[in-house]
């Protein structure tokens, strides 16, 4: 029987999940990627908090975007997620692709929060 996407998006996801936890020191940022938009949080496992967060539903970006579903958008919230992470005084993060293959919008949205200051 043919293993749909989600069902293969899901064992992607608990395979890098086993791998990946984020501490005090180095959160995780994990993304979240949806046919219209792209979410990103970066959490701490240990305390099980959200220390910071950006989507393309934000009202800052809201307005300047055109859709949430595109390259453009997924480099803007990885600039503004590293905007507030960096604010927060988290410098180096883990990256959690959510099972998504690193490729087009998760790869511009990690490319951008590397550009913004961001150490994975």
């Amino acid at each position: 029987m043919k293993v749909s996407r989600r069902e293969s998006t899901r064992r992607r996801h608990q395979r890098v999940r086993r791998r990946t936890q984020g501490t005090t020191e180095r959160p995780r940022l994990a993304v979240f990627r949806s046919n219209q938009h792209i979410y990103a949080q970066v959490i701490d496992d240990t305390q099980q908090h959200t220390l910071a967060a950006a989507s393309t539903l934000d009202s800052e970006l809201r307005g300047d975007l055109d859709s949430g579903a595109t390259c453009a958008a997924s480099s803007k919230v990885g600039k503004l997620i590293a905007q507030r992470s960096l604010e927060k005084g988290i410098r180096q993060v883990v990256f959690d692709r959510g099972g998504n293959l690193y490729h087009g919008r998760v790869k511009a949205l990690a490319d951008a929060a590397r550009e913004a200051g961001l150490e994975f």
